[in-house]
């Protein structure tokens, strides 16, 4: 009788993670880092169709490195459970705490599943606060840990080397563009210390959360002239979304009638 192939939990577990740690390894990097107003994702793509940073909820923004069906299942499970839960309780009611914990448990789930193999995605949920102390940004792995970032963070591709760049050159009350050239810097430097890449617009996806705005929507996509303008240093640009937030602003009168007196 032969006698069966057996391993350890501690080294399936392992196998997993370096499976999954591989196949995120091979995307290329999403940053995402607080400024003045709120926080902003940059992320090296260049498809206009299939984005890896998106927006959830009012306040809350999510970014994914990895496997796009897996991260693309996990972003409308998470819009479904933010309508859910706003709809049932209150608005305010939905967090990126919540949310990070939901993704915890369905991302745990699966690591541990024998039946099926893990993810290979990293996520980042933000929110953005009142002020900038009340911002939030999890990282969330694919065994389902989730890690509280301060300031900034950096997930798949050359995530080490970019997140010690950008962590040496981030500081408190960065405006737009200025955070916005330290993370394309970091996106674009060579890690075995070679010329940088020039990063064009047509390279990256870009948005904030953007604490100022009027609306209860904060998400906001940098499209077009705007980040071409923002990228040059113009810091004028950060604010040039008057037709969009005119149209914004009519759409949510449109959508939210005034509560009438019981």
């Amino acid at each position: 009788m032969s006698t069966p192939f057996y391993v350890s939990p501690q080294q399936a577990m392992a196998d997993r993670a370096e499976y999954a740690r591989k196949g995120i390894a091979r995307g290329r990097s999403v940053v995402v880092l607080t400024y003045a107003d709120g926080i902003v994702f940059v992320a090296e793509n260049t498809s206009r169709a299939l984005h890896k940073v998106s927006e959830i909820y009012d306040k809350i923004a999510f970014a994914a490195v990895g496997r796009y069906n897996e991260f693309e299942n996990l972003r409308i499970g998470g819009v479904r459970y933010a309508d859910l839960r706003g709809y049932s309780y209150d608005r305010a009611d939905v967090t990126a705490r919540g949310l990070a914990n939901v993704y915890a448990q369905t991302l745990g789930t699966i690591f541990s599943s024998v039946g099926e193999k893990p993810y290979e995605v990293e996520l980042i949920v933000a929110e953005v606060g009142r002020t900038a102390e009340d911002d939030q940004i999890y990282r969330l792995t694919p065994d389902g840990s989730v890690v509280d970032e301060k300031n900034s963070v950096v997930v798949g591709g050359n995530s080490d080397s970019i997140g010690n760049y950008i962590g040496q050159r981030h500081r408190a009350g960065l405006s737009l563009a200025e955070a916005l050239k330290v993370a394309v810097d970091g996106l674009a430097r060579d890690p075995n210390g070679g010329t940088p890449r020039t990063l064009t617009p047509e390279q990256l996806e870009v948005a904030v959360l953007d604490r100022q705005r009027f609306q209860k929507r904060k998400f906001k996509r940098i499209l077009g002239s705007q980040l071409s303008r923002l990228l040059s240093g113009d810091e004028s640009a950060a604010t040039d979304d008057t037709e969009e937030a005119a149209a914004e602003i009519a759409a949510d009168i449109d959508k939210d009638p005034p509560a009438t007196a019981e």
